[in-house]
């Protein structure tokens, strides 16, 4: 018998295998939610390998209340962090969170990343921010990455990861790429005598065409 949301379980069964295939993510760390609707998302479950999802797994929260079903599989311990970002981020329909290498070397360090390449500005922003520490699973953590996110679409994790977002799947994917190109861009750039970065107002420019122009086009032009 089909799901309710058939479709989309099934493309998050995909970006997981994807995510696993490029090396954003490894065994049953990170997590990938997508927004159905106004008021709930999917989630992937807790502590199961990308490569044994089954669209059952996907849990269906209420990202205003937080409330599931708690007697049926249990989300990612991360679901609050989605939750907050969409509640903040009305236009995000879908959130992946990771602890691709390079991007997690930058959180380590607690750098913001600035915009050493065009794409990273277009898709990403002016600048990557670290969102302050906080514990897995807090408030806290919430808190401070939904206020590292406003006006991007990624954000680092101190000593943690990543969080990407985008209007769809496809773009929130295509946002953890970009943000781990750029992080190793930066790393290596600083050890070839300091990354020199595009200006803010530039980049803030190319990150407003992406968004309210360039994306369309190519969504127009599929």
């Amino acid at each position: 018998m089909e799901l309710q949301y058939q479709k989309e379980r099934e493309a998050m069964i995909e970006a997981g295998l994807k995510l696993v295939e490029q090396g954003l993510v490894s065994r049953t760390w990170g997590n990938i939610s997508l927004k159905v609707n106004d008021s709930e998302m999917l989630v992937t479950p807790s502590g199961k390998f990308y490569e044994d999802l089954t669209p059952a797994d996907m849990v269906l929260i209420n990202f205003k209340t937080n409330k599931y079903d708690k007697d049926g599989i249990k989300p990612s311990s991360e679901y609050k962090m989605h939750s907050g970002i969409y509640n903040d981020r009305k236009e995000f329909n879908s959130i992946i969170h990771t602890h691709q290498m390079n991007a997690s070397t930058c959180a380590a360090a607690r750098r913001e990343v600035p915009a050493v390449l065009d794409d990273l500005a277009q898709i990403v922003g002016p600048t990557v921010r670290c969102a302050d520490y906080a514990l897995p699973s807090t408030g806290k953590l919430v808190k401070a990455t939904v206020k590292a996110m406003r006006g991007r679409n990624a954000a680092l994790l101190a000593n943690h990861g990543a969080v990407c977002a985008g209007r769809d799947l496809d773009e929130a994917f295509v946002v953890c790429q970009v943000l781990e190109k750029g992080c190793k861009a930066f790393i290596e750039a600083e050890f070839l005598g300091g990354a020199k970065h595009i200006n803010k107002f530039e980049s803030w420019i190319m990150h407003k065409i992406y968004i309210k122009k360039y994306s369309k086009m190519a969504e127009k032009n599929k």
